[in-house]
């Protein structure tokens, strides 16, 4: 968890990067988290996939509330 907090930390903390690809740049890694999944990952892998994008998911609620809220909406359906 501190591996993706700290990714986290970074991205946001770029000064270069617009408010957009910031949401991009967290939004790869949301997706790379479950490319990474197969059909043995087991049921504790994927809740912990599923922590980290709810963390993720504020990150980006942090940089664009409107957006940050349609992600954990839906991951709350």
């Amino acid at each position: 968890m501190e591996n993706i907090t700290n990714k986290i930390d970074k991205i946001l903390s770029y000064k270069t990067y617009t408010d957009r690809k910031k949401i991009d740049t967290l939004l790869d890694m949301d997706a790379d988290l479950y490319c990474n999944m197969g059909k043995e990952t087991s049921k504790t892998e994927r809740l912990e996939a599923k922590k980290k994008s709810r963390i993720i998911y504020r990150a980006i609620k942090s940089v664009c509330n409107d957006t940050g809220n349609l992600f954990l909406q839906h991951m709350d359906k």
